[in-house]
């Protein structure tokens, strides 16, 4: 699983999505969750800075959901604006950015990062 070190994986099926989260279960590691959409202008603005924090942080899982792909993991977490970044640790929700706020987004994977506990 090195490959996906280091890099923002896109997430295109249920099935896959399950099972990012499965495997996220039974860790303590962070994942963070883009939910973006293709005619999102904002979304095409943060994706780069995401990709970069990513690189930084192999230690934490970045995914990224296309809302129009899959509508139904949307809609079961409550995405209704994008881009919606969703904090997950052990498939628990810990912590919701919304919009393209760069700081907003450092400081809550800085936070959430760090507290393995």
């Amino acid at each position: 699983m090195a490959a996906e070190e280091g890099q923002v994986i896109g997430v295109h099926t249920v099935e896959a999505w399950k099972e990012h989260l499965e495997k996220g279960n039974g860790s303590k590691k962070l994942i963070v969750v883009d939910f973006t959409a293709s005619w999102c202008g904002p979304c095409r603005f943060i994706a780069p800075i995401l990709a970069e924090i990513a690189k930084k942080l192999p230690n934490v899982t970045f995914l990224k959901v296309d809302v129009d792909e899959l509508k139904t993991v949307a809609e079961e977490w409550a995405v209704d604006a994008m881009p919606t970044f969703l904090f997950l640790k052990e498939g628990k929700l810990v912590d919701k950015v919304v919009g393209a706020q760069k700081e907003q987004l450092q400081a809550a994977i800085t936070k959430h990062a760090t507290t393995d506990a």
